[in-house]
Parts: structure tokens; sequence; C-alpha cells
């Protein structure tokens, strides 16, 4: 895939299989027919990761080894990223070299400053004038520093706590899988820094809009209703009847909706994806109670069924003009290449846990080369009409739930998915979630509104990591 990959290329090679949230993802075949590699997430517009990788190593250190060979040692990381050309698909390594001096970094000076990370691999003893030279371009820093490496790491904590701290994460591991983690937080303020919001709405706060742009460089976009009613009408039946056949087709049940209102929400599914293509976004978000009963002119269908289709594309739609939450959810794309759900909690404490209750599922949870999990097609809840994708959430996985509050506090807490109940209560799709932690603290602990984003996996690493980088405070709601 060529890295600046327009996005109406993307979209029309992105039309089947998972980009519809309806059966097996339509990824691989992206790659295949593009005659480029896969990306993580498609979330961010076709820009690559800019990533420095420096080996660090003076020749003859007495610590692994005096005979350690420098060059037969980057060959053997060089074999690792090999294993790993599927995860960093989207990286270019800027600059790719055995530093064994500071000098040698002064070439490097203006490529350093235009990384989104460097990735600064320690080989033996003594490097520490080198790694004092690279945190002075003032760069997210990351060294990966396996055993044996050195005795620099003794110092590695003290750089990040001193006054004005290094802009410094380190890995401490022989697991070299891990250099892939290492490049996941640049990743995401990549993403952040490309995304394009599109917000249905008639009242853009224009303060968020302007501290979000200013520390992140996502640009979030007002959208009139009358423009999302033209592109609903310039999609045609025969597009709309295609997607309105493989959602009923691949649909376990279609419970309350009408093949009519089938219709009219894949309709505007087609008309979202139209205006993500015209304004090179992200992501598509609908003051939905709002839009829904304007007196003048109203959304066509409610919005609910595109926004699944969208996440499973590894774009986003986000319920409810909930513009914190298509934050953490652009998070979550970089550092996980999986979509979030956002929820309504409500508390268990009898099983030490919160479940996460929202009308709107998205079938592909595990990511957009996954396989779609199973769905009915319902109304949504509260108001007994349109059309939402009840989906019947992985269980087993661990889960991780965060929110973004303004521009530099990031709730969360992580869990096990022990349950999907299938109620007639709250919402449609739901999971139960064991807290990790304490229960009863969390909800003690609970600020910020009702609304979490949540994806699967354990990524609070990936989190802690991001905010440093970030210069976020990281909460974990549930200590």
């Amino acid at each position: 895939m060529s890295p600046e990959m327009k996005r109406r290329e993307f979209l029309q090679l992105s039309v089947a299989g998972a980009a519809l949230g309806v059966g097996a993802s339509s990824l691989g075949a992206l790659a295949a027919n593009s005659g480029g590699s896969k990306l993580i997430s498609p979330g961010c517009r076709r820009t690559k990761l800019k990533v420095a990788r420096l080996y660090m190593g003076l020749p003859h250190a007495h610590w692994p080894t005096p005979k350690l060979d420098l060059e037969e040692e980057v060959r053997s990381y060089q074999a690792t990223f090999d294993t790993l050309n599927s995860e960093l698909a989207d990286v270019q390594f800027v600059a790719d070299q055995l530093i064994t001096s500071p000098q040698q970094l002064k070439p490097l000076e203006s490529t350093l400053q235009v990384v989104d990370g460097i990735l600064a691999i320690h080989l033996n003893m003594g490097v520490t004038p080198i790694l004092t030279a690279i945190l002075a371009a003032g760069r997210p820093t990351t060294v990966f520093a396996a055993p044996y490496s050195g005795h620099e790491w003794t110092r590695f904590g003290a750089l990040q706590k001193e006054e004005q701290g290094a802009n410094l994460e380190c890995l401490l591991t022989s697991d070299r899988q891990q250099l892939a983690a290492a490049i996941r937080p640049y990743r995401a303020l990549h993403h952040l820094r490309e995304a394009k919001i599109l917000d249905v709405t008639t009242r853009l706060p224009a303060k968020y809009v302007s501290d979000i742009r200013e520390k992140f460089g996502t640009e979030i976009k007002q959208i009139e209703l009358q423009r999302v009613v033209e592109a609903y009408n310039a999609v045609s039946d025969a597009q709309a009847q295609a997607e309105t056949d493989r959602w009923i087709q691949n649909a376990t049940a279609i419970v309350e909706p009408s093949k009519a209102d089938v219709f009219k929400a894949c309709k505007q599914a087609l008309a979202f994806e139209k205006l993500l293509d015209e304004e090179d976004a992200t992501v598509m978000t609908v003051d939905c109670y709002g839009t829904m009963w304007d007196k003048t002119i109203k959304l066509p269908a409610y919005p609910c069924l595109g926004f699944s289709r969208l996440n499973s594309m590894g774009l986003g739609g986000i319920c409810e003009s909930d513009l914190r939450c298509a934050m953490t959810h652009i998070i979550f794309q970089g550092l996980a290449g999986k979509p979030g759900f956002i929820s309504d909690p409500t508390m268990d404490e009898s099983v030490g846990g919160i479940i996460l209750a929202h009308c709107m599922g998205t079938t592909n949870m595990q990511g957009p080369d996954k396989p779609a999990a199973p769905y009915k097609l319902r109304t949504v809840h509260e108001r007994q009409e349109g059309v939402v994708p009840h989906v019947k959430m992985p269980v087993g996985p661990k889960v991780t739930q965060a929110l973004l509050v303004g521009t530099d506090l990031l709730q969360y807490f992580t869990g096990q998915a022990i349950d999907a109940p299938d109620v007639e209560r709250g919402c449609r799709t739901k999971i139960t979630v064991k807290v990790d932690g304490d229960a009863e603290k969390l909800w003690k602990n609970w600020s910020n509104g009702l609304h979490r984003v949540t994806c699967y996996g354990d990524i609070a690493k990936d989190l802690e990591r991001f905010c440093r980088f970030a210069k976020i405070k990281l909460v974990n709601e549930a200590v």
C-alpha cells in the first residue's frame, strides 16, 4: 500500500467482508489488491510512521563481553524485525544505523527533529553519552535493553524522574517481540495527529475543538445535517440494496426492524462512507437525538449500523457526538489496532464487575482482520425504532476501558469479559467485565460522566507509555 494512499482508493477496496462488519476481513484482500502491506489499523491517513532505529554500542566494551561483534548483534536484531513486518507495515525507519559515538548523531539532527519517535537499542556498556545525545533531540524515545546489555539501566528511572524528565520509556526484557510494543505509542500519537473527525451537530464545542487541535493535531469539523441528507440521496438504491442483502443474510436473526428500515440504515451507512471519503476523514459522530427530531430536516435513519460498519473497517463511528469517546477510540486504534465500544455501564458487585451496555455493537471488536462476531438486527431499545447490530460480544479475553478527559487526563481500568448478557433491559449489546482491582473502588472513584470506551486486550502498559509521551496523567479508577 502506498504510504500516501488516498481515502477514495482505500474505501473502494474495502467494500466487502469485514469492512461491512458481516464476514471475513477484507484487509488481507486490500493488501493483495494494492500490492502493498496491511496497516494495523487503516484509521490514519496513509502516511507512514517515521521512526529512527538506532543501535547504541561501543567497540570492545567489557560488558556483556569484549568479544561482542556489534555488526553481528545488529544483524540478529534485524532478523527479529523481519518477523515483525506485518505489525510494523506502517513504519518507515528513516534513520537506521549503528551509533558508536555521539558525534555520529550530528548528521542525523534534522531527521531526528521530525520523527514520530526514536527506538534506541542498547547493545553493550558505555552508551550513556550516546543516549544523552539522542535524548537531546527531545523526541519520544524508547530504549530497548535486553539482559546483559549493560549497567545503564540503573539510571533510566532517574532520567524519567528528574526535573523536566527525559521524554523516555524503557523496555528491559529478553522478549524481542516487544520491539513492536515500543512503537505503539508513536503510532497512537501519529493517528491522533492525522485524524479528522466529522461531527454532525449544531453545537460544536469551540474551546474543546481548539484545545484538541493545539495539543494533538486532531481536526474536528462540523457537518451540517443537510449535507448528510444530500449524501444519502446520492447513494443509489442498487448499492443500498446490496448492502442491505449482506447485512440481512449474515444476521442470525432480524427481530423487530422491517427490511425497509434496514435498507434506510444501510443507505445511510454508505452515505457516511461517502462523507469520510470526500473529507479525507477518519471518524464520524452524530448528535443522534438532536438530529433525529429536528423540525425542518431529519437524519434519514438512525446512525448505529453505519457506525458499526465504520468501526469494523478500522475507521470510527461514534455515538451521540461524544468527542471524548472519539479521541479515546483513535488512541485504541493506534495502540491495539482494534475499535472501541462505547457503553452506558451499570455495576454488579456480585461478580466483582461492571456491565457495559450500548445498543450499537461492532462485529469486529477483535480487529478489522479478525472474524466477525454473530449479530442480530434489532431496534434501538430505549426508542423501539431504528436498526442496530445486537452483537454477541466475545467472552473470555481481557479488556481495557478508558476515557480521555480534556487534553491531560486519561481514566482507565482493565478486566476480563466473563459474560455477554442477552436480556431485555438496558441497551442491546452488553458485556460483563470482572474488574481487575476493586469494583467498589471503581464506582466510588467514578467521575466525568457515564460514557467510557472499551477495547479488547489488556493495553495498560501501552496506555502508560502513550500517556508519558503525550504528557497525560493516567489514573486507574479501580485502585
